[in-house]
C-alpha cells in the first residue's frame, strides 16, 4: 500500500468498531487524525487521536470540527434493525448531510463514506450482485432506506470540488466487534437454522474493512476520476452462513445451532413480535423481525472486482485467520 503525504484527517465515528480499526491504520500511517463521536474514548487518547465530542446530526458542531481538515471518513452512523425512523433519519440522512455541507463549507476535497449492501436489499437471495443492482422499490428496514438516502446524498454531491468514494462493506465481524458477534452470541441457545441450511452469504473481517477504506482515499487522491464510484467489500469467499454463524460460536466456545425451522414460520413470527412490540411501545428489540428472517434465509454474497480492479483491494485476513483471532480475544478477554 502506498503511503501519502502526511494529512490531518477526520473519522466519524472513530471510536466504534470499524472508525477505530480505521483510526489505527491512519495513525500507523503518521497522519494526524482526529474523531468526532458523541463519546470519549480511552483507546483514542493512547493512539494520540484528538477527540471531539458532539452529535452529527448537529450542523454547526459538524461544521466547526471539520476546519482544517484535508479527508474525511464518514463512518458514524445509527446502525440496527429496530427502533423509530426518526432516530436512524437524524442520524443517516441529517447526519450524512452535515457531513457534507462542513465538507464543502470547509473545502474539504476528499470523503469517504461509509454505507451498506442491505441499500439494494430487495428481500430475495443476492448472489453475485455487482455494483449495477439498483435500489429496491420497498425498503424491508429504517437502517437500510436511511443508508440508501445518505449514499445517494453522497454519490450526488460528487464535484470539482468534493471528490468521493462510497463503500459498502458486508458484515463486518473480528475481536472488540459490539455488532454483529455480539448478537450471535447473546443469543447462541435460541438461534434456529432459517430455511435453507446451504444459503450462502460474504462476510468482511474488521481489517479487511478498515484496509478497503485507506485504499479507497489512496486511490481516490491517485485518481479523481473514481469519484462517486460505489464498491461492495467483501472476504470475496462466501460460504454458508449458517457455518459462518457456527464459526463464531465455536470461537466464542457456544454450541452450534443445529435445530432448524422453516423460513414461512419464522417470518410470520417477525411479523406477530413486531405488531406486538409496536402496540406496546417496546424500545427493546424483538427476538425476530421479518427483515432479520429475510436476511437469514437469503444468500447474500456480491461481485467485489470493481473494488479489485479501481482499489487494489483483496482481502489481507482469511475467515480462517480471523476465526483465530476472535478466538484468541475472547479468550484473552475472557468474552462472554
Amino acid at each position: 500500500m502506498n503511503q501519502t503525504k502526511h494529512q490531518k484527517i477526520l473519522v466519524t465515528g472513530g471510536g466504534g468498531f470499524l472508525g477505530k480499526a480505521i483510526v489505527r491504520l491512519l495513525v500507523n500511517r503518521g497522519h494526524t487524525v482526529h474523531s468526532f463521536s458523541r463519546q470519549f474514548y480511552p483507546e483514542l487518547k493512547a493512539l494520540g487521536v484528538t477527540q471531539i465530542q458532539g452529535d452529527i446530526s448537529d450542523g454547526a458542531a459538524v461544521e466547526n470540527a471539520f476546519k482544517g481538515v484535508e479527508t474525511v471518513f464518514h463512518v458514524a452512523a445509527k446502525p440496527g434493525v429496530w427502533g423509530d425512523y426518526s432516530d436512524y433519519y437524524r442520524t443517516n440522512v441529517i447526519g450524512t448531510e452535515n457531513v457534507i455541507s462542513a465538507c464543502q463549507k470547509n473545502y474539504i476535497p476528499f470523503l469517504i463514506h461509509t454505507s451498506s449492501p442491505s441499500v439494494v436489499f430487495n428481500g430475495k437471495d443476492m448472489e453475485g450482485v455487482d455494483e449495477t443492482a439498483p435500489y429496491p422499490d420497498e425498503f424491508h428496514s429504517a437502517y437500510s432506506e436511511t443508508k440508501a438516502i445518505a449514499e445517494q446524498a453522497v454519490i450526488k454531491a460528487s464535484n470539482e470540488q468534493l471528490k468521493t468514494i462510497i463503500l459498502r462493506p458486508h458484515l463486518i465481524w473480528g475481536p472488540e466487534d459490539n455488532h454483529l458477534v455480539p448478537r450471535i452470541v447473546d443469543r447462541a441457545e435460541k438461534l434456529f437454522i432459517v430455511g435453507r441450511r446451504t444459503t450462502l452469504a460474504d462476510t468482511v473481517y474488521i481489517d479487511n474493512a478498515a484496509l478497503a477504506h485507506i485504499l479507497a482515499s489512496d486511490k481516490l487522491q491517485e485518481n479523481p476520476g473514481l469519484s462517486g464510484s460505489v464498491y461492495f467489500i467483501t472476504q470475496d469467499n462466501p460460504i454458508p452462513v449458517w457455518d459462518m454463524i457456527n464459526m463464531i460460536l465455536n470461537a466464542a466456545g457456544k454450541p452450534p445451532v443445529t435445530r432448524s425451522l422453516p423460513f414461512r414460520v419464522v417470518w410470520i413470527i417477525g411479523l406477530f413480535l413486531e405488531v406486538f412490540y409496536k402496540c406496546f411501545n417496546l424500545k427493546k428489540e424483538p427476538p425476530m423481525t421479518r427483515f432479520v428472517a429475510e436476511e437469514l434465509a437469503t444468500s447474500h454474497w456480491f461481485n467485489i472486482n470493481a473494488a479489485k480492479t479501481d482499489l487494489g483491494y483483496l482481502p489481507d485476513v482469511s475467515i480462517e485467520e480471523g476465526i483465530k483471532r476472535l478466538t484468541a480475544w475472547f479468550r484473552e478477554n475472557k468474552v462472554p
